[in-house]
């Protein structure tokens, strides 16, 4: 199994999920997030003013999949978050050890 944890753009969200969707019924978390990249953050002009944003703003999706379907799930979250711009996001895959569906005692993939 693996865990796919995947910072995106807010307005990302929609097509992701629906990339997701397409693919399989797969579960997800997500969590509004912060912080910065390469970039360090960013400059923005309000009402004449010009500020520094240290953090920008994201989304954290984290996803178990089975081995066979990590790969397409990396592919899917990336076709449709991707903007050519920087801040796009990143995609870790980790492996993941265990999982147990609290209800049934389920574990393993099963409790994907």
């Amino acid at each position: 199994m693996k865990f796919i944890i995947a910072m995106i753009k807010p307005e990302k969200l929609d097509a992701v999920r629906d990339a997701l969707t397409e693919i399989a019924p797969i579960g997800m978390t997500v969590t509004n997030v912060k912080g910065y990249g390469r970039q360090r953050g960013h400059k923005e002009i309000y009402r004449g003013t010009e500020y520094d944003v240290q953090f920008t703003l994201k989304l954290k999706l984290e996803i178990a999949v089975d081995d066979a379907m990590a790969t397409s799930v990396m592919n899917a979250i990336r076709e449709a978050a991707i903007s050519d711009r920087i801040g796009d996001g990143k995609i870790f895959v980790l492996d993941l050890e265990e999982a147990v569906r609290i209800r049934t005692g389920e574990s393993g993939p099963n409790a994907l």
